[in-house]
């Protein structure tokens, strides 16, 4: 039992990673007010881009740089073996996924003012009545 505790205290970061996931997850399902699921979503995304930015996390590691004994860089320049690096990849496709994650919040903002205007709610069920009298 207790190496059960200690490991979920040590891994702590990744339990608040579930949890954001499942607050996001829950406000997507769950509300009917468009921008709640959209603010849920946005939980779920900065969740999964926290979780991969933990990854890439390596203790005592230093950035992927050979440099040699003289500060060049270079064929010649000193082995360092590659479990002192971190891994960049990661943390350069999160940057990537902010991006996208920025556009994605930006255009179904566009979209809920413009149902909004067009149908003075932004409640799921009082959009599928209006939609289904039409």
């Amino acid at each position: 039992m207790t190496e059960i505790i200690s490991l979920v205290v040590a891994k702590y970061n990744y339990w608040l990673y579930i949890v954001l996931m499942m607050i996001g997850l829950y406000a997507m399902i769950a509300k009917n007010n468009l921008i709640k699921k959209l603010v849920g979503m946005n939980i779920f995304q900065t969740a999964i881009i926290l979780f991969y930015v933990s990854i890439g996390y390596k203790t005592g590691a230093t950035i992927p740089i050979i440099k040699n004994a003289h500060g060049s860089h270079g064929a010649e320049a000193a082995v360092i073996h590659a479990a002192e690096y971190i891994n960049p990849l990661p943390h350069v496709l999160m940057l990537t996924a902010i991006v996208v994650s920025v556009a994605t919040f930006g255009v179904a903002m566009a979209l809920c003012v413009r149902i909004y205007q067009r149908y003075q709610t932004l409640e799921e069920d009082e959009l599928r009545m209006r939609l289904s009298e039409k």
